[in-house]
């Protein structure tokens, strides 16, 4: 493989050099946001700014964009996976609570299925890992 990068590239996302053998890698679960979103919609229905302060309970240290957390909602929407209204009653300005469907909670529960079985494969690349001699640093 060829050490050249064209003028395009710019290496990887996930991972990158710190120094001579130090790294910073960003094991990431690619769009993970969704069922964490439906997630916290099944616990309980939910205006957006709500959502963006209870996100990070599960996506940890990633960055929540307001304007695309209201897209990902629209097009949640839009497919009949959630629904929501304007609450009136709320203080301050009305505000558009989102709640998950029928097919919201089938699609959760899809997502929960395949999330599984990444956490197993995870689980399985650890367990080797560990039995090698994990957290081996060369010298």
């Amino acid at each position: 493989m060829s050490r050249r990068r064209h003028r395009y590239q710019r290496g990887s996302r996930t991972r990158r050099r710190l120094g001579s053998g130090a790294w910073r890698v960003r094991a990431r679960v690619e769009r993970f946001g969704e069922p964490a979103l439906l997630l916290l919609l099944r616990e309980a229905p939910a205006h957006g700014y709500d959502l963006i302060d209870r996100l990070p309970e599960l996506l940890s240290d990633e960055r929540i964009d307001m304007g695309n957390l209201y897209r990902v909602l629209r097009t949640l929407e839009e497919e009949g996976i959630v629904h929501s209204e304007w609450d009136e009653h709320a203080p301050g300005p009305a505000k558009r609570i989102y709640e998950l469907t029928d097919d919201g909670g089938a699609l959760l529960d899809e997502w929960a299925k395949a999330l599984r079985g990444t956490a197993e494969t995870i689980d399985a690349f650890h367990a080797r890992y560990e039995a090698k001699g994990g957290d081996h640093v060369p010298r």
